[in-house]
C-alpha cells in the first residue's frame, strides 16, 4: 500500500505543465517536500496519507508566483496615493524609508507574507531595504522567496555607501546558500539611480554566483528621457552596451520599450516582470506585453509593492492584466486567460530561474500547491477553468496552501503566523509614521 505525507483529493487538477494537463476528479500526493504522484482519484484508492486535504470539487493548482514586489512597504500602504512616480518616490517614500530598520522591515514583510499566503501566492520576488529581515520573515512564514538588497548610488539606510551594499549582498548569498525556500538575487534599483560601474559590478556578481539579477527598467517616459540625455540610448540599449543583459536578468516594468528594445530583450533571453496595476495607478503606462510575448520574451506577472498597487493579490493582478491589454488593443482575443495564468505560474517561475522547482504540478517538483474553493455563488457554474481563475476567482477563494510540502494554510487559517500580532505590530509602525517620529 502506498503511503504519502499529504494527499490533496477531489478536485480539478490544473497542472500548468508543458502539456497543460487538466485532471478532473484528480488528486496530488506529496511525500516530504515534493510532489510524489498526480492523477485521477481512482489511482489513489489503495493508499494512505498522514494528512488528507479534501478540495470538495474545487481546483487544485500550482501556487501563484509574484515576480516583483517590495513586501515591507505594507508599513506605508496608503501613505502617499494619487501622485506621479517621481514625486511619490522622492517626496514621500524615500523620506519614510530613511527611518526604517531591520525590525520594522521584518514586521512589514511578515504581514505581506500573510497577505500573500491568504491570496494564493507561494513564491515572491522582493527588492527592498534590510532584505535579510525579509528572508527571515519568509522563512518564518514558510513561503518561497527570491530576495535582494536594493543597490543605488546614494547611501542606504541599511548599509550606508555602495561598497557596503555589495558586502551586504555577498553576506546574504553566503548566509542563505542552499536554503530550500530562500534564493538571493542581486538587485540594483534602476539605470537612473545606478551609475554604470554599479550596474556592471552587479551583473558580474550575479554571473559569478549564477543567481538572478533584478532591476526596474523603462518604467516611465521621464526615466527614458533621463537615460537618453545621460547616455544617448534607451534604458535597455544602455544596459546592453554594458553587457548587463543576460538570461539571469529580470527587467521589471518595461513599460516604455521600443521594438529595438524588445529585440534586445529577446536576443539576450531577458525575462520581464509585468506589473499592470501599479503601472495604472502611477499612470506610468501599459507595457507592450502582447508584443513582448510575440517576440519570444518570457513575461511573469507581479504586483509591485503595497504602496503602488495597493494589494498583493495575484488573482486581482491576473484579471487586470488580461483586461487592460484587451482594451488597449481594442481586441478581446488578446491575452487569453490561459496565457495570463501561465504568467502567474510557470512563466513567472521561469522568470525567477525557478521553473525546475515550482510553477507547475509535476512529479518530483517542490510541492507548492493551492486549493481554490469553488462552492460559492460567484464561482458557479464553471465552464472553463482558466477563465474562471482569471476573471471570476479572487485571492479570498483560496482555502488551502502547501509550500515545500508544508501546510501553511488550511481552511483559510494560516498555521505559521499570528496574524493578530502582525497587524498590531504594523499598526504601531504606522502610528509612529503619522506622528512624524518613525
Amino acid at each position: 500500500m502506498k503511503q504519502f505525507d499529504i494527499l490533496i483529493t477531489n478536485g480539478l487538477v490544473v497542472t500548468m505543465d508543458s502539456e497543460n494537463r487538466l485532471i478532473p476528479n484528480g488528486a496530488v500526493a506529496i511525500s516530504g517536500d515534493r510532489i510524489a504522484e498526480i492523477g485521477p482519484m481512482t489511482g489513489f484508492r489503495d493508499c494512505e496519507a498522514v494528512k488528507i486535504i479534501d478540495a470538495h470539487g474545487g481546483i487544485i493548482m500550482p501556487g501563484l508566483v509574484n515576480t516583483h514586489t517590495h513586501a515591507a512597504m505594507t508599513c506605508f500602504r496608503g501613505l502617499a496615493d494619487d501622485m506621479e512616480l517621481m514625486t511619490w518616490l522622492h517626496e514621500h517614500i524615500f523620506p519614510a524609508e530613511a527611518k526604517l530598520d531591520h525590525q520594522k522591515v521584518h514586521a512589514g514583510a511578515l504581514l505581506a507574507c500573510a497577505e500573500m499566503i491568504l491570496s494564493g501566492t507561494t513564491c515572491f520576488a522582493d527588492m527592498y531595504l534590510f532584505e535579510d529581515a525579509v528572508a527571515e520573515a519568509a522563512k518564518a512564514a514558510g513561503i518561497r522567496a527570491v530576495v535582494g538588497e536594493v543597490l543605488y548610488d546614494f547611501p542606504s539606510p541599511c548599509y550606508g555607501p555602495i561598497d557596503q551594499g555589495f558586502a551586504y549582498t555577498e553576506n546574504l548569498i553566503e548566509k542563505w546558500k542552499n536554503d530550500p525556500l530562500i534564493t538571493i538575487a542581486v538587485e540594483p534599483h534602476s539605470p537612473y539611480l545606478c551609475a554604470p560601474e554599479l550596474l556592471v559590478r552587479a551583473a558580474e556578481l550575479s554571473e559569478s554566483h549564477n543567481i538572478p539579477l533584478i532591476i526596474h527598467v523603462a518604467e516611465t517616459e521621464s526615466e527614458v528621457a533621463t537615460i537618453k540625455e545621460r547616455y544617448g540610448k534607451s534604458p535597455i540599449a544602455h544596459l546592453a552596451s554594458m553587457g548587463v543583459l543576460s538570461p539571469r536578468l529580470l527587467a521589471c516594468h518595461c513599460v516604455k520599450v521600443t521594438e529595438a528594445d524588445m529585440e534586445l530583450l529577446a536576443a539576450f533571453h531577458v525575462k520581464v516582470s509585468h506589473n499592470p496595476e501599479s503601472n495604472m495607478k502611477l499612470a506610468s503606462g501599459i507595457a507592450p506585453v502582447p508584443r513582448l510575448l510575440k517576440a519570444g520574451v518570457c513575461v511573469g506577472l507581479g504586483t509591485d509593492g503595497p504602496t503602488s498597487n495597493n494589494n498583493l493579490d495575484m488573482f486581482s493582478e491576473m484579471d487586470t492584466a488580461a483586461k487592460i491589454h484587451k482594451v488597449n488593443a481594442m481586441d478581446p482575443t488578446v491575452m487569453p486567460a490561459q496565457t495570463v495564468l501561465k504568467m502567474a505560474t510557470i512563466d513567472a517561475a521561469k522568470a525567477l530561474g525557478l521553473s525546475a522547482v515550482t510553477g507547475s504540478l509535476e512529479t518530483g517538483k517542490q510541492a507548492d500547491v493551492i486549493v481554490v474553493d469553488t462552492r460559492k455563488p460567484h464561482l458557479t457554474p464553471m465552464y472553463n477553468v482558466y477563465s474562471h481563475l482569471v476573471y471570476a476567482a479572487g485571492g479570498h477563494d483560496v482555502s488551502a496552501s502547501v509550500i515545500g510540502g508544508r501546510i501553511v494554510m488550511e481552511n483559510r487559517r494560516i498555521k505559521t503566523l499570528d496574524i493578530e500580532k502582525l497587524m498590531h505590530d504594523v499598526r504601531q509602525i504606522a502610528a509612529a509614521v503619522q506622528a512624524g517620529d518613525q
